[in-house]
């Protein structure tokens, strides 16, 4: 396994979110332009794409949030990788790469229906808070955050 930093320009980073805004679109339903609206890649700086035997196989971000704080954003792992770690090793990473800008916490907003990833941010001690921002009174939204 190898992880890049880079950022989203990245070609392989582009076509993983292409497959993720895919997955989300059918989970979302209706609701999906919402959730669109904001998790586009166009100015991300922080992102990572790990690769197995030289294939893209998961990626993630972040941005800032706040002065200390940034958002964990745009974690896919491609359905054939799932099951073998990748989801806690880019978390681990997004966290390493945060801190080392000195960022003090890490937020982030899941669906609750997606049990997978509830499950790999919880084993990574990110804990449950009340929905933030544009989350808030979002039914659908589970919100996260985790001291660096």
């Amino acid at each position: 396994m190898h992880i890049l930093r880079t950022d989203s320009t990245n070609i392989d980073f582009q076509k993983l979110v292409k497959s993720l805004d895919a997955v989300l679109a059918k989970h979302n339903g209706e609701n999906d332009g919402f959730f669109a609206q904001f998790n586009t890649i166009y100015t991300l700086k922080n992102c990572v794409v790990v690769y197995i035997d030289g294939i893209p196989t998961a990626c993630g971000a972040f941005k800032p949030f706040s002065e200390d704080a940034v958002e964990i954003k745009r974690m896919f792992t491609h359905p054939e990788f799932r099951k073998k770690g990748l989801g806690s090793a880019i978390v681990k990473e997004l966290e390493n790469w945060a801190s080392e800008l000195n960022f003090k916490k890490a937020v982030l907003e899941t669906s609750q229906d997606l049990k997978s990833a509830i499950s790999v941010y919880e084993k990574s001690g990110f804990y449950r808070i009340p929905n933030y921002g544009q989350y808030v009174g979002i039914e659908q939204s589970v919100c996260y955050e985790k001291g660096l």
